[in-house]
């Protein structure tokens, strides 16, 4: 359907690819409504649990394809910019509202808008030969996608001042150390161990994982008060489903919990 963005749906796991490898997965042309659509798609798809966000290629992204940004600036092309910056928006705004995890296999440089798409997501692996840049200051622009929010949410804020300030690349160990990626495993491993984490999250009571990703983000804005009111509410939310009527009865019967459509 699109032509640089590749989908798969396997088993309840929605896999979406950056498929734009000779430029190293720079966002062009519908590149960035493609993906937006895309995850909107995987958001409404009720046979869709899990969605994982990876690159084609040695790279995930390294962001807006410089040579474009180039054009829009000597056509003083103001509007169509600020198209592009709505729909990176956009992008953004579904990962955070899809109550689903949305898993980012970083597989190699994750620079500017790519970074920020992967620090998006809910849960981040990364290869060892990934590698991090806020590159937005080695062509004087600012952060978007989101990188202004989720960075100093994620790191100390004078370890984003810096990232931010000089835009040096990290790679993955220590991206790891700041706590930016769950896991750093071997290049070759990497899709094996996405494929093992997607798989136990779609085995995971949807339920229950819809609603601690709500709560986790709403947690960011909202008072403790809030949060123990939104926990009442999506605890007797639970408590009322199958998945947890099944997983209740699994665990004191000492087996596994029968898969949903099995559940009585």
């Amino acid at each position: 359907m699109y032509e640089n963005i590749k989908v798969d749906f396997e088993g309840g796991v929605v896999t979406i690819t950056l498929n734009r490898p000779e430029k190293l997965n720079a966002f062009a042309g519908h590149m960035r409504r493609d993906l937006a659509e895309a995850l909107e798609h995987a958001a409404s798809d009720p046979g869709a649990r899990v969605v994982v966000i990876t690159g084609a290629g040695r790279a995930f992204s390294t962001g807006a394809d410089v040579s474009r940004m180039c054009e829009l600036m000597a056509g003083e092309e103001v509007e169509e910019f600020r198209r592009l910056l709505g729909a990176g928006r956009r992008v953004l705004t579904a990962i955070r509202q899809m109550l689903k995890p949305v898993v980012a296999a970083v597989n190699g440089p994750a620079y500017g808008a790519g970074f920020n798409l992967a620090l998006a997501c809910d849960i981040r692996l990364a290869a060892e030969s990934a590698t991090f840049s806020q590159s937005f200051i080695k062509v004087g622009l600012h952060p978007d996608w989101g990188g202004s929010y989720f960075l100093p949410r994620a790191v100390p804020s004078n370890v984003a001042c810096e990232m931010f300030f000089l835009g040096d690349a990290i790679d993955a160990r220590r991206a790891y150390e700041l706590g930016l990626v769950n896991r750093v495993v071997a290049d070759a491993e990497l899709a094996e161990e996405t494929r093992g984490l997607a798989g136990r999250l779609r085995n995971a009571p949807h339920a229950s994982v819809a609603a601690a990703k709500r709560a986790v983000y709403m947690s960011e804005q909202e008072s403790l008060e809030r949060m123990l009111q939104y926990e009442t509410e999506a605890q007797l939310q639970c408590f009322h489903s199958r998945e947890a009527r099944e997983r209740v009865r699994a665990f004191l019967e000492r087996r596994p919990p029968r898969a949903e459509k099995d559940a009585s």
